[in-house]
């Protein structure tokens, strides 16, 4: 990869990054309000599931903000690693990159990696979203 595109890709992590940073984590609403009152029994799954999204969320916004960071990282310290698959050393389609500046595998290795930790009865597959 040449510098002017891993520079780019250096300046979309960073810009990634610093709108994540900016959105900050979702608020996850108290099932309750106050001590003394109890849930409103049609209330109560609405408030859970709004729970859970928000946690979700959450969680998938602090594990993107760690690969970005550890992408930014590579960048700045091992700038000849960056864009090869972590697996197999070839260098990641760029426009997988330009999508997804933070990924470590390629395609091929993507695959292989979530076969060997789908859940079954999971029948989706990386390539059918290229």
């Amino acid at each position: 990869m040449d510098a002017g595109t891993r520079n780019r890709l250096r300046a979309r992590l960073v810009s990634l990054r610093d709108e994540l940073l900016t959105q900050g984590s979702m608020n996850i609403p108290p099932a309750r309000t106050d001590v003394v009152s109890t849930p409103d029994d049609d209330e109560a799954p609405l408030t859970h599931m709004t729970q859970a999204i928000a946690s979700n969320r959450n969680r998938e916004r602090a594990d993107r903000l760690e690969q970005i960071r550890d992408a930014l990282a590579l960048v700045d310290e091992d700038p000849e690693q960056f864009g090869l698959c972590e697996v197999c050393e070839e260098p990641i389609k760029p426009r997988r990159l330009e999508l997804m500046p933070w990924v470590v595998l390629c395609v091929a290795c993507q695959e292989k990696h979530e076969h060997e930790h789908r859940s079954p009865g999971s029948r989706k597959h990386l390539g059918d979203f290229q």
